[in-house]
C-alpha cells in the first residue's frame, strides 16, 4: 500500500470534475459502468475499436475514487499502445504524462508518487508478481484487449481469479472486442458484461471463391486482382487486402501494380517491413490507396480510410508442434471471429464492402474463434514463472482454457533440458534448481537466459549479452521491396563465414563504433543508407543495456577481454541442446532431436558449407523445417554441455590386460542422435562393484597383471608350490578355490579399488 504522502499526492492530483468526450460511444454508458465497477469485483466491458473503452475506463475509475489508496493498473499488449493511451488520458485530464497518469514499458518508467493511473504492458505486470504477489500497490486492474487471448493475458485472468478472495477490495475490469465475452463472464463466475456499441456501418459481404463456382480454380493472386478490379467500380475509398504472409503480400503487390489502376497507390504492410514504409500506410494521401497486409491489420493496427476489404481467408499462425517439438508457422484458415474482424475494418467510415475469396459454406464450417495462445505454444516460460511465484502445477491453475497434458509435459521437458528443475514438487519454488531460480529473474526467454548463465561461468558474458539481446528482437537488417540484392550486399560486410552468431558481434561492433563517432541524426541517416532499422538497432542497444544491468545486479560479471569463439558457442549451446543436428550423409538436410529433420535456411553463413554438426537459434516449420541462426558444434562439446541429458548404453564388460582394468564399449546419444559409438571406457564409471570383482579375480587371483609388487611374486610362487605338491601327491584339495581367494582379497582391499592404477596409489602408502 502507498504511504500517506503518496495517497495525499494522488488525491490532490485528481481533478474535481472529470469530463468525457460526447462523440465516444462509451460516454452514453457512463452511469451503468460506474454502478457496475463500484458494486462488482469483476466487470467485462465489450466494445469494438473506437468505442473509447481503453481511454475512458481509467477516468471512470478515478471518478469512483479509486486510484488513491492503490493505483489503477491498466495493461496493454503492446508498448506503443501503452504509451499512446497514457498520453491521451493525461491530455484529457489536463495533466502531463509522468504525473497523475504514467506508463511503464520496457526501458521506460514514467511513474511518480502521485501517479494514480499506471498504464503498462501486460509483461510488466507479470514481472511485478514475484515482488508483489498480492498486487498491493493496485486497487484496480484493467486488463485491456483480452480477446487477443495472449499467454500473458490468460495468465493474468487466471491469477486475478485466484487473487480476488484474498483481495475483496480489488476491482478487475476486463475489456474485449465483442468476441466470446460469455467465456470471460463464466470464468469469473457470472461477472456482468456491458456491451458498448461502437460507431459501425453495414458491411456487404460478397463471396468470390477461387473456383468461381465453375470448377476452374484461379490462383490467389489472380483472385485478389479480380476482387480489386471489381471494387474499383464501386466509388472512392481505400482497399485493405488481407494475405497470409510476406511472400504472398509481395506477389499481390507486384500483380496489382501491373493492373496500372489510375490514381492508385499500392502499399505492403507486415511486421518485418521497415518503419518508414509502415508509416506511409497511415499518412495522408491523394487518390485511392490499396494496402496489402497480414493479420497485423486485423485488430492490432487501424488502417485509416478503409471502405473496402479483400479477405483471402488465411493467416500464418504460430503453433507448437507436439510431434516435432518445434514452433511452426503454418498457413491456416482464419476463424469466423477473425473473418468478421477483417470485414469490420471497412465499416468505420460508412457502408463498406468485404469480398471473401472463399464461399459461404467454407465460412460456416470454420471454427468460431481462434485458438488462444496457451493452446498453441511451448509453456516452459509460464511454468517457470509460476514456480518462481509458488503457484503450484500448471494443470491446477484456473486458466480459461487449460492446456493438454502433452503440452504441459513438453514445457517440463524444456525446463529439464535447461537444468531449471529438479525433483521437488512440481510448480513450487523447491522444484526449481539454482539455475531455475536465476532464469526466473532474467527478463528474457528461458533458453536465452540459460545462455547467459553459462556465459558467466565461461567468462564470455559480454559477447553473449550482445547475441542474446539480438535474438530477442526483430532482425534490424532490412530488405526493402525492390532493393533486396543491394541490401544483401551491404549486410554481407558483417557476415562471419564460420557462424551466424558471430555475425551479430561484427554488426554490433560496427554500429557501436559508428554511434560513438556520429550525431544522432548522422547515425540515423547511416542506418538508412546501410539498410539497418534505426529503431531496432536502438531497441537492441536498450535490451542489451537492460540485461547487463540485471546481470550485474544478480552477481554476474561481464568479461573485459575478448572471449574465444569456442567458449561463446559452448555457452550458447547450453540453451540449444534440443536444437542440434547431424548432417544426413546421403541428403542435404540434418537429422535433429527426436527424429526431426531440418535444413539450414538460405541466407545463413553456413548454408553452402553445411558442417557435419550444427546448433540453431531457432527451428521454425513452414513448408519444411528451417534452422535459423546456425553455428558448427562438435559432438564432444554437445556431450559435455548436455551431460545431464545424454543417454549411455554400455556393452558387457571384460578384463583388459593392457589397462589392468575392467573395460566396456559405450554409445552416447542425445534425443536419439548418436554422439559417439563403441568408445572404450573404464567400467568402474558404470558399475564400480563389477569392475572391482573383475580386477580382483583377474589381476590378483589369476595373476593376469604384470606388476613389480613383491606380494604378487610371492603369491605366485606359493600357488605354484602348492600346485606342484598336488601334482606329486595326485591330490586336488590343497589349493583353495578362486572364490575363496577372491573373498580373501576382497576382505583386505578398500572398496574403491577397481583397477591397477587405484591399487598402486593405495598400496604405495599401505605397504609401509
Amino acid at each position: 500500500m502507498p504511504s500517506r504522502s503518496a495517497a495525499a499526492l494522488r488525491r490532490a492530483a485528481i481533478p474535481d470534475t472529470i469530463t468525457y468526450p460526447e462523440d465516444l460511444p462509451i460516454t452514453a454508458w457512463r452511469g451503468e459502468l460506474l454502478d457496475a465497477i463500484r458494486d462488482e469485483p469483476v466487470v467485462i466491458v465489450a466494445g469494438e475499436t473506437g468505442s473509447g473503452k481503453s481511454t475512458q475506463l481509467p477516468k471512470l475509475c478515478l471518478e469512483l475514487g479509486r486510484g488513491v489508496e492503490g493505483r489503477i493498473g491498466h495493461t496493454q499488449p503492446r508498448r506503443i499502445a501503452a504509451r499512446s493511451i497514457a498520453e491521451r488520458v493525461a491530455s484529457e485530464l489536463g495533466t502531463q504524462v509522468g504525473g497523475l497518469v504514467g506508463y511503464t514499458v520496457r526501458f521506460t518508467d514514467e511513474v511518480a508518487d502521485e501517479t494514480a493511473v499506471k498504464v503498462m504492458t501486460d509483461g510488466i505486470l507479470l514481472n511485478e508478481l514475484q515482488r508483489d504477489p498480492d498486487l498491493r500497490q493496485y486497487d484496480t486492474i484493467i486488463l485491456d484487449e483480452a480477446h487477443e487471448r495472449s499467454l500473458n493475458v490468460d495468465f493474468l485472468l487466471g491469477y486475478c481469479k485466484r487473487l480476488l478472495p484474498r483481495r475483496p477490495d480489488l476491482r478487475v475490469v476486463v475489456t474485449s472486442a465483442t468476441i466470446d465475452t460469455q467465456r470471460f463472464s463464466d470464468h469469473f463466475d457470472g461477472a456482468p458484461v456491458i456491451e458498448v456499441e461502437g460507431r459501425t456501418y453495414p458491411v456487404e459481404i460478397r463471396y468470390r471463391p477461387l473456383d468461381g463456382g465453375t470448377g476452374d480454380a484461379r490462383d490467389q493472386t489472380t483472385a485478389i486482382c479480380d476482387a480489386v478490379s471489381e471494387l474499383d467500380t464501386e466509388g472512392p475509398g481505400d482497399v485493405l487486402v488481407f494475405c497470409s504472409g510476406e511472400r504472398e503480400i509481395r506477389d499481390a503487390v507486384e500483380a496489382l501494380s501491373a493492373l496500372q489502376l489510375r490514381h492508385t497507390e499500392i502499399l505492403p504492410l507486415f511486421g518485418r517491413l521497415p518503419a518508414g514504409e509502415q508509416h506511409r500506410v497511415f499518412a495522408r494521401h491523394p487518390g485511392r490507396r490499396i494496402v496489402v497486409a497480414t493479420n497485423v491489420a486485423e485488430t492490432s493496427l487501424t488502417v485509416p480510410g478503409i471502405r473496402y476489404v479483400v479477405d483471402t481467408g488465411f493467416a500464418r499462425m504460430s503453433r507448437y508442434s507436439k510431434r516435432s517439438k518445434v514452433q511452426q508457422l503454418p498457413i491456416e484458415p482464419v476463424s469466423q471471429a477473425s473473418a468478421d474482424q477483417r470485414a469490420g475494418r471497412c465499416g468505420r467510415l460508412g457502408p463498406g464492402i468485404a469480398v471473401r475469396l472463399y464461399d459461404e459454406d467454407d465460412y460456416d464450417g470454420r471454427p468460431e474463434f481462434t485458438d488462444p495462445e496457451i493452446l498453441r505454444t511451448n509453456l516452459a516460460s509460464v511454468m517457470l514463472q509460476m514456480a518462481a511465484i509458488g503457484l503450484g502445477p500448471l494443470e491446477d491453475f484456473p486458466f480459461i482454457d487449460s492446456p493438454d497434458t502433452r503440452t504441459v509435459n513438453d514445457g517440463m521437458s524444456t525446463l529439464r533440458e535447461l537444468g531449471a528443475v529438479g525433483d521437488g514438487h512440481v510448480g513450487t519454488r523447491q522444484w526449481l534448481t539454482n539455475e531455475g531460480r536465476t532464469l526466473a529473474r532474467l527478463p528474457i526467454d528461458p533458453r536465452l537466459g540459460r545462455m547467459l548463465i553459462a556465459a558467466d561461468a565461461n567468462a564470455c558474458l559480454d559477447e553473449v549479452l550482445t547475441i542474446t539481446s539480438a535474438l530477442s528482437i526483430i532482425d534490424p537488417r532490412e530488405r526493402p521491396t525492390g532493393k533486396e540484392d543491394t541490401a544483401d550486399q551491404m549486410h554481407a560486410r558483417f557476415r562471419d563465414e564460420s557462424s551466424d552468431f558471430l555475425s551479430w558481434l561484427k554488426l554490433w561492433d560496427h554500429v557501436s563504433s559508428e554511434r560513438r563517432q556520429r550525431t544522432s541524426n548522422q547515425f540515423r541517416r547511416m542506418c538508412q543508407k546501410e539498410f539497418l532499422s534505426w529503431r531496432r538497432i536502438r531497441e537492441w542497444q536498450d535490451v542489451r543495456a537492460q540485461l547487463r544491468r540485471v546481470a550485474r545486479d544478480m552477481g554476474m560479471h561481464p568479461n573485459r577481454d575478448p572471449a574465444p569463439p569456442e567458449l561463446v558457442h559452448e555457452s550458447l549451446l547450453a540453451g540449444l541442446l534440443s536444437h542440434v543436428g547431424r548432417k544426413d550423409p546421403d541428403r542435404h538436410h540434418y537429422r535433429g532431436a527426436r527424429g526431426t529433420t531440418f535444413s539450414i535456411r538460405p541466407g545463413s553463413s553456413l548454408f553452402k558449407r553445411s558442417p557435419e554438426w550444427v546448433m540453431a537459434a531457432a527451428l521454425v516449420e513452414t513448408t519444411r523445417t528451417w534452422a535459423t541462426g546456425v553455428a558448427p558444434v562438435s559432438p564432444e562439446t554437445i556431450e559435455r554441455v548436455g551431460a545431464h541429458l545424454v543417454r549411455r548404453t554400455v556393452s558387457e564388460p571384460w578384463w583388459d590386460h593392457d589397462r589392468a582394468a575392467a573395460v566396456a564399449r559405450e554409445t552416447a546419444t542425445l534425443y536419439g542422435l548418436t554422439l559417439s559409438t563403441d568408445r572404450l571406457i573404464l567400467y568402474d564409471r558404470v558399475d564400480p562393484g563389477i569392475a572391482r570383482d573383475l580386477f580382483i579375480r583377474h589381476a590378483l587371483v589369476a595373476g593376469e597383471w604384470e606388476t613389480p609388487h613383491e606380494f604378487a611374486d610371492h603369491n605366485t610362487r606359493q600357488i605354484s608350490a602348492i600346485v606342484d605338491v598336488e601334482t606329486r601327491e595326485r591330490r586336488s584339495d590343497l589349493l583353495v578355490t578362486d572364490d575363496v581367494l577372491a573373498s580373501w582379497f576382497d576382505a583386505r582391499i578398500p572398496e574403491h579399488i577397481t583397477s591397477a592404477v587405484a591399487f598402486d596409489a593405495w598400496w604405495k602408502e599401505e605397504r609401509h
